[in-house]
């Protein structure tokens, strides 16, 4: 069976996206490859679609290397419904259970068996795969999310690094590694930990068109992110990323108590909470998930309207990657994030506190650097971030900056005034002060605290009266930016000067700023396009009695979700239920080559799509 009879007769797709064709030949063909392909862009067909064929051509079992048991379940889930033969191995499973997976893998009757790491590398699965490849039944290896295996990654996994193991032991068998986000310094690290230098590399377009980029500035965050839902996705899905398991409870409740369906999802719950609150936003409509980053890498969900950090990530991959799971569907998404000072003043203190050499460190101060620089630009946001990995473009016309272009200001005489007061403080006092102290000083505020230390004394003060606190908050983030200030966490995050201040003060380099915007921006377009649910999107060119078959079938469809314990985009994603609600079919005949129906599928529900047709 050729690929493209899979792909039209397994998963119901009528044609390949992207480079989805090349890369699935290749692979079918034996080669290595190194995929990265945005979130939502069908990196997943490229090793199913060639394990299925590989394996009817006799080549045996392909594995899967993947980080996480939700995702596991649902992909396994998901070819079961499309009538493949797939399996896991994971703690979820019982002792029998197990043993039954691993009889059937020895067997070599298993297209696909999904399994961690940290099983992987194991002895005695080890023997498995050996017992496999002296019997010609191991086919493929497909590493996902692997972006892991990196140092410079933003979600490094050491027990990826054990893969290499692959490669020493199975140099016959090829390998697919997969991610969604790596810049040219992650690839490199890819190909060299898991030996994959001689690999073809497939790099897609990292832009997501139908995501809007809004980045704010930080005033009362929590009201800020509550009117962001209430106006924008009001009953809709959603992600709200924090970087504390506090702060993730608070948000929670805040939302709840704003009529908000809102759940907490972080590492210090309990299992068993973790696992039904992730349930529950997979397989309910509207919900919104406040997590750490421990929530979302391998989520499939389709319709996940936004995605807002509520503090500012570690890195541009990760925010990346984040936003990613907003619009799968391919529907309007926000990705939304709220950052201030104090988000990089604390990420800075991580990363001077961390055991890690300075050389790496180094590395992750230009990382968060470049997120920062995306932070404050004034230009399209898009064209900045896919040129973080490397890829040209033009402006978008559909982010915050080029939708309400900002208003840039000069802020080097600014600069250069904070950073006298900062330098002449020191000299006074022989001791270092926090921001808010400089800032009282250089807006000319006798608090008791400047008048104690005589600092009402200085030259400086007053000097920057001129200027708005948010203005020099402003100015402070990009003097951390540039290296000309330091933030110094082991003395109660005072403020410190760095080498780079001198170039500044001599004038030799200027601070251009941004305005702070305090009016929000012109979204009217875009609620009449993304208001209500992700059903109603897909629904909305439909007639009357398109629109009754669509509940119909929707109801339908939840029902057998709950009874297969799936998510409902397992059984038809919307788009699916629309277009048979469009065509409002009266035999099996009428089903086929509607996108998302493959043979299995139009088996096991054709008949019952049929009769709800009849009766809506």
């Amino acid at each position: 069976m050729t690929i493209q009879k899979i792909l039209q007769e397994v998963f119901g797709y009528g044609e390949f996206l992207g480079p989805q064709q090349a890369i699935i030949e290749h692979v079918v063909a034996g080669g290595d490859a190194l995929v990265l392909m945005p979130t939502g862009g069908g990196k997943s067909l490229c090793y199913q679609i060639p394990a299925i064929a590989r394996q009817r051509a006799g080549h045996g079992i392909t594995v899967v290397i993947s980080p996480l048991i939700a995702l596991m379940h649902d992909q396994v889930g998901a070819l079961h419904e499309a009538g493949v033969s797939a399996e896991f191995l994971n703690s979820t499973l019982s002792m029998d259970e197990a043993a039954q997976v691993e009889r059937r893998l020895l067997r070599g009757d298993i297209t696909l068996l999904y399994a961690a790491p940290e099983r992987v590398t194991t002895p005695r699965f080890l023997a498995q795969l050996d017992s496999l490849l002296e019997r010609g039944l191991l086919s493929l290896f497909a590493i996902d999310e692997v972006h892991c295996v990196s140092q410079w990654g933003h979600d490094f996994r050491p027990e990826y690094r054990a893969l290499t193991v692959l490669h020493e032991r199975y140099t016959s068998v090829p390998r697919v590694a997969l991610t969604a986000t790596a810049d040219a310094l992650t690839r490199a690290d890819i190909l060299e930990r898991l030996q994959l230098q001689d690999a073809r590399q497939f790099v897609s377009s990292f832009d997501r068109p139908n995501i809007r980029y809004t980045i704010v500035e930080k005033r009362d965050a929590t009201q800020q992110l509550l009117r962001f839902i209430s106006n924008e996705h009001r009953g809709e899905a959603g992600i709200v990323y924090c970087q504390s398991r506090k702060r993730v409870e608070n948000i929670a409740d805040l939302l709840c108590d704003a009529g908000i369906a809102a759940l907490p999802y972080h590492a210090g719950l309990d299992a068993r909470v973790r696992q039904a609150n992730q349930d529950q936003f997979l397989r309910s409509e509207g919900i919104v998930m406040v997590a750490t980053i421990a929530f979302g890498m391998g989520i499939d969900k389709p319709d996940v309207r936004f995605v807002a950090h509520l503090d500012m990530p570690k890195n541009i991959e990760g925010y990346y990657q984040e936003t990613g799971r907003a619009g799968r569907d391919g529907a309007p998404a926000d990705a939304w994030m709220c950052y201030g000072l104090q988000d990089v003043v604390t990420q800075r203190r991580m990363i001077d506190e961390s055991p890690a050499g300075e050389e790496f460190k180094q590395g992750l101060r230009g990382k968060l650097d470049a997120l920062l620089g995306l932070s404050e630009v004034s230009d399209c946001r898009r064209v900045r971030l896919l040129a973080y990995f490397g890829e040209a473009s033009q402006p978008c016309g559909n982010c915050d900056n080029c939708l309400q272009p900002p208003t840039i200001w000069d802020g080097t005489d600014a600069a250069r005034k904070l950073l006298s007061t900062i330098y002449r403080v020191q000299q006074m006092s022989a001791i270092s002060f926090g921001t808010g102290h400089i800032m009282d000083i250089l807006r000319g505020k006798k608090t008791d605290k400047v008048t104690q230390f005589g600092h009402e004394t200085l030259s400086t003060f007053g000097i920057g009266a001129g200027f708005s606190e948010v203005q020099l908050r402003g100015v402070l983030r990009q003097l951390i930016a540039i290296d000309a200030v330091n933030v110094n966490a082991q003395a109660f995050n005072t403020l410190q000067l760095n080498d780079g201040a001198r170039a500044v003060l001599k004038g030799e380099v200027a601070v251009q700023l941004r305005a702070s915007v305090s009016n929000p921006v012109e979204r009217k377009a875009r609620r009449s396009a993304s208001v209500g649910s992700a059903a109603a999107k897909a629904s909305a060119a439909l007639d009357d009695l398109g629109q009754a078959r669509f509940v119909a079938l929707k109801t339908w469809r939840a029902e057998i979700a709950k009874q297969h314990n799936l998510p409902a985009y397992v059984i038809f994603h919307d788009a699916t239920l629309s277009a048979i609600a469009e065509r409002a079919p009266l035999s099996l005949a009428d089903l086929q080559g509607i996108s998302g129906i493959g043979a299995k599928k139009l088996d096991a529900y054709g008949q019952d799509v049929l009769r709800v047709m009849a009766r809506a």
